[in-house]
């Protein structure tokens, strides 16, 4: 399917470029290198570019490590020999040219300032149509149908509301990650604390509506309470409220998972993300209208896909044989 403007733009942006400049080309500085192919600073410019200026060294880190990984599903699917017809390239590039022509700009423009050549934009769309091609191939009906089936909530419209607690790890050393899931789990430990002693205050005669509400009410108050003191979000200020979110799409895996899974006014167990450590309360559900596997069957190949490449990701990262050096 051709791609619109807006997508190859939007590729390019985020997308890693691993294609030597021609030899005539002045060489490129090297952000990183990925088993030895280098991924250019100039794609991790191209990335950070819609960051606000004062947000992109925050930014940066992640954003290498997104080129990192793309770069190791790249080699994946070049050892597996996934095969893409040059033809398809070809007409990928013309209707780009042909989309910018429309849009009344010189494409050799639109690449320079995009500070990208057209091979480099060649090998992103080789890469793009390789791993769309792995996709479909590994995505039968007979796998989608049986996500659809075993997460009916990520498909139906279910949503949670909660609130968390994030702890950070000042550094990227294992003394800063594990002093951070020690504060973490001692603000965990309180708070199981603060919910039990709750709990024995409140009469055994009580009516069981107003007891489960006045221990909700309890855990809501001690929880906000300490995202308010110690969480590293900016949530913080709302004690940790995040507002409703679904279970794809909105919140990193690890987190919408665990939060699917707990009971209302619940404290997590600790759970990690690449953001750091989380604890969270969930004060709501809504549930979803139940939908037919083939009127969200797109969107289900979208998350089967998502989760394939986090798959490709780690069995690349596990093999002894991978080698990562990120530039000083």
């Amino acid at each position: 399917m051709p791609r619109t403007l807006g997508l190859f733009i939007a590729v390019l942006f985020v997308a890693p470029a691993f294609a030597q400049a021609p030899p005539a080309a002045p060489a490129r500085k090297v952000a990183a290198t990925v088993n030895g192919k280098p991924i250019s600073e100039a794609a991790v410019e191209r990335a950070l570019k819609p960051v606000a200026p004062e947000n992109r060294a925050k930014a940066r880190p992640e954003v290498i490590n997104f080129l990192i990984e793309s770069a190791l599903v790249d080699q994946y699917l070049e050892l597996l020999k996934v095969a893409v017809d040059p033809k398809e390239v070809d007409a990928q590039i013309e209707s780009f040219k042909k989309q910018v022509a429309g849009a009344r700009q010189d494409f050799a423009q639109v690449l320079a300032k995009m500070d990208i050549t057209e091979a480099e934009l060649r090998v992103e769309v080789v890469n793009q149509l390789r791993w769309e091609k792995f996709a479909a191939q590994q995505g039968t009906d007979e796998k989608l149908k049986k996500l659809f089936q075993s997460s009916p909530e990520i498909f139906d419209g279910s949503m949670v509301r909660a609130k968390h607690i994030l702890i950070t790890a000042d550094g990227s050393d294992g003394a800063a990650k594990a002093a951070a899931l020690k504060k973490i789990q001692g603000i965990k430990a309180a708070l199981d604390s603060a919910v039990a002693q709750a709990a024995a205050k409140v009469p055994p005669t009580m009516d069981p509506l107003e007891r489960q509400k006045t221990l909700h009410r309890a855990a809501d108050d001690a929880f906000s309470a300490a995202a308010k003191e110690h969480s590293a979000c900016p949530s913080k200020r709302d004690g940790g409220d995040l507002g409703e979110f679904t279970r794809m799409g909105m919140m990193v895996e690890p987190f919408a998972k665990a939060a699917f899974a707990l009971k209302p006014y619940t404290v997590s167990d600790v759970v990690q993300t690449q953001y750091g450590y989380h604890l969270i309360l969930v004060t709501g559900k809504k549930a979803g209208e139940p939908v037919e596997f083939e009127k969200v069957k797109g969107a289900v190949a979208e998350v089967y896909a998502a989760r394939l490449r986090e798959a490709v990701i780690e069995k690349m990262k596990a093999d002894p044989n991978t080698k990562v050096e990120i530039a000083k």
